[in-house]
């Protein structure tokens, strides 16, 4: 982490520190469902506050259009947030002006509080000077602990690294360690699993990959359409036929990097829970099958490749994981991909919202190196692109 400052340069002590947090959580009628992203947030409010620092946290809540809405308000979360930290946690109905100023004016050393959504103005996401400036006026140090909100050039992310005193917190140091190790510094053979529905939406993901990794095994809906850029058959599978000729090209410009496709595939007439199913080979798929899950031997193919790697970088399931037995497949991987990693043969980094679902559902995350929960994020840096919030981090 020599390219980044982090919690351990600052002197925190009666500064006003603005911390960029991912609140983005799921909620239902104002109560928050799931608390994870809160969760991973903890150690860097704690430690700014046990060292005697004022802890202003700065987050987006949700699509607001056009102002301020209650229903994307950030109250309901600072509740939550307040439970989970065992503290305090005063909000603040203001992002900006002066009943933020106010309520940070009165603050003592070690409080903690959240300001209303950053989104409700409409110079966050358009990183405005003038919103920038607004922020800036509230707090002496500025510390960017949400990664999942780093491929975003907002006034939160990126604006603000750029006008105070920045430092990576204890989260975004953790990813940044996690995804050098997994890619930019990685320990060979590296591998990387990349599944989920569609080619299209992972066309520069593929293209990046292919030059950086030792092995890709594709899964999920987008195998399908390489395998019927093999001339096989795929029914009424998800196939995206109209780019055949894309999935060519990846296969022939792959190099020195193999791609693993499924050898065979589980099928069924529908597409729901329970539906009757049968394993053929992807030779055999009938007209009316839609493949929903990789085979036994197309699982035994995979987990010798892992078995082969000391890196592991996974995006996407390899079938309709959300609905049983088309689980298989993904939870066999995940959990084997787990035990090499406890075992300590393997490093292994994943992200995305399915595929943190389904290590879940398989009972691997705890397993794996380090499991992000940045979705649009995670995929952007898995491209090679550059991040915004990340790069104004940078000393």
């Amino acid at each position: 982490m020599s390219q980044f400052r982090t919690l351990d340069d600052a002197d925190l002590r009666g500064k006003r520190v603005l911390v960029r947090v991912d609140l983005n959580v799921p909620a239902e009628n104002g109560r928050v469902t799931d608390r994870t992203r809160i969760a991973r947030i903890l150690p860097t409010i704690r430690e700014i506050a046990d060292k005697g620092g004022r802890a202003v946290l700065l987050a987006h809540f949700g699509r607001p259009k056009g102002g301020p809405d209650e229903k994307n308000s950030l109250k309901p979360v600072a509740l939550a947030l307040a439970e989970e930290l065992g503290r305090p946690v005063a909000f603040v109905p203001a992002t900006v002006g002066d009943i933020a100023h106010s309520a940070i004016g009165s603050m003592k050393d070690g409080d903690v509080v959240l300001l209303e959504n950053t989104r409700f103005h409409a110079g966050e996401e358009a990183n405005e000077a003038g919103f920038v400036d607004q922020l800036a006026a509230l707090g002496d140090i500025f510390v960017n602990d949400a990664f999942s909100a780093a491929h975003r050039a907002h006034a939160s992310t990126e604006g603000l690294a750029r006008r105070l005193p920045s430092h990576a917190g204890r989260t975004m140091q953790a990813e940044l360690a996690a995804l050098a190790r997994a890619l930019e510094r990685p320990e060979r053979p590296v591998v990387a699993v990349v599944g989920g529905a569609k080619v299209s939406t992972k066309l520069e993901l593929l293209g990046n990959l292919v030059t950086r990794v030792d092995v890709l095994v594709i899964g999920g809906g987008m195998a399908n359409t390489f395998l019927a850029a093999q001339g096989k058959a795929v029914g009424r599978s998800l196939c995206e036929h109209d780019l055949l000729d894309t999935a060519r090209d990846i296969l022939a410009k792959a190099g020195k990097c193999r791609i693993v496709l499924p050898v065979d595939a589980v099928v069924a007439s529908e597409f729901k829970a329970h539906a009757p199913s049968k394993t053929v080979s992807v030779d055999a798929v009938g007209p009316d099958d839609m493949i929903l899950d990789i085979g036994p031997q197309s699982v035994a193919a995979v987990k010798a490749v892992l078995e082969a790697a000391r890196t592991l970088v996974w995006n996407g399931p390899f079938g309709a994981f959300e609905l049983q037995p088309f689980d298989a497949g993904t939870v066999a991987v995940a959990q084997e991909a787990a035990a090499l990693t406890l075992s300590g043969a393997l490093v292994s980094v994943a992200g995305g919202g399915d595929t943190v679902a389904a290590l879940n559902a398989a009972g691997a995350a705890d397993g794996f190196t380090y499991v992000s929960t940045a979705g649009g994020a995670f995929l952007e840096w898995m491209e090679g692109k550059v991040l915004p919030g990340v790069e104004a981090l940078r000393l």
